[in-house]
């Protein structure tokens, strides 16, 4: 386990670039939920110089309304269609993680202006009935559906950025406003499904939204094995993983990991375990790790191995075999 874990952050490391950019890949693009994403995996790794200039990446191009934009290539927006909710908000889970890891006040309270702004931007886009809006749409506006998933990933995120307040700037006053909104949040999640997907396809047949809202703790445990069961022979394969989609014979990494976590939260350890084991013939001899498997196929796919989907997977080791501080980074609370 070591050596596989100390190979994967090498890679993650091996595909940052020198002022704190991590694309998905050599050549790549960068959005900021997976440069996130890598750089917790950084921080799981040790490498935590480089995941603190991940984070300082992010501070140097936030725009003045806290957001950033979908996607960049070094310095370059390459997407500046729309800045979504989910993406600007994880800056915070990010920052929080690597704290609870490193211990390093001083970045903590330096980031604390970065992530303020991108909480304040995030529930600016709340709804009158409590979930969040998609997106900003740099042509038409406030994108006015939301998604389960994304909703559910903001609640740990403002789960995290109360925690980074209270170390670093407890007598901010927008602390009860982002509490409140939180609860309103939940409530939509739990109690009114209608508010999501409304203009668009259901997404049901996403994994992820299966499992994100036991993963980050807006189903309590009580219902969280019970969520999980309802829908696991329809997503899990076999010795293989979790599938992306219900309908399709392909299963990711990245999902299965993150399942890996919910089921850690939901006390499904057996479960988790075996997840993980299915996917750890997917490890390249780099370190990295293919995106997915095509089943009926035979073959890996596509031909791509993300740092987003090896910070996944250190997040999911970490969980399984407590590897730092932040182990039990996942589930209720933070």
């Amino acid at each position: 386990m070591k050596q596989m874990v100390e190979r994967t952050a090498r890679y993650i490391a091996s595909v940052q670039a020198e002022d704190g950019a991590i694309p998905w890949f050599h050549g790549g693009i960068l959005d900021p939920w997976d440069h996130v994403e890598a750089a917790m995996g950084l921080s799981v790794g040790g490498h935590l110089r480089e995941a603190e200039a991940a984070y300082v990446w992010l501070a140097r191009h936030q725009l003045p309304d806290g957001s950033w934009m979908a996607a960049y290539k070094g310095d370059d927006v390459v997407d500046g269609t729309r800045a979504e909710t989910n993406f600007v908000a994880y800056v915070a889970t990010g920052v929080w993680h690597h704290y609870r890891i490193s211990r390093n006040h001083a970045f903590a309270a330096d980031m604390w202006p970065m992530v303020k702004r991108a909480i304040d931007f995030v529930l600016s886009l709340q709804a009158p009935t409590g979930e969040i809006y998609w997106a900003l749409d740099t042509r038409t506006g406030i994108n006015k559906d939301a998604l389960v998933t994304g909703c559910s990933s903001i609640c740990k995120s403002i789960d995290c950025a109360v925690a980074l307040s209270r170390l670093v700037a407890p007598d901010d006053s927008s602390v009860r406003h982002w509490c409140k909104a939180r609860v309103h949040i939940i409530h939509a999640l739990r109690h009114n499904p209608e508010r999501f997907d409304r203009t668009w396809e259901s997404k049901e047949r996403y994994s992820m939204d299966w499992f994100y809202p036991v993963m980050t703790g807006v189903i309590n445990a009580t219902h969280a094995r019970t969520r999980l069961d309802v829908r696991w022979e329809e997503f899990v394969e076999p010795e293989l993983g979790c599938r992306c989609v219900s309908n399709q014979p392909w299963v990711t990494v990245a999902e299965t990991c993150e399942l890996t976590l919910a089921c850690i939260v939901s006390r499904r350890e057996d479960d988790a375990h075996r997840l993980f084991d299915d996917i750890r013939r997917f490890q390249a001899e780099d370190g990295s790790w293919w995106t997915g498997y095509a089943f009926e196929d035979g073959i890996l796919w596509p031909d791509e191995r993300p740092t987003w989907t090896a910070g996944a997977v250190m997040l999911a080791a970490d969980a399984l075999f407590q590897l730092t501080p932040a182990s039990d980074f996942f589930g209720p609370g933070i």
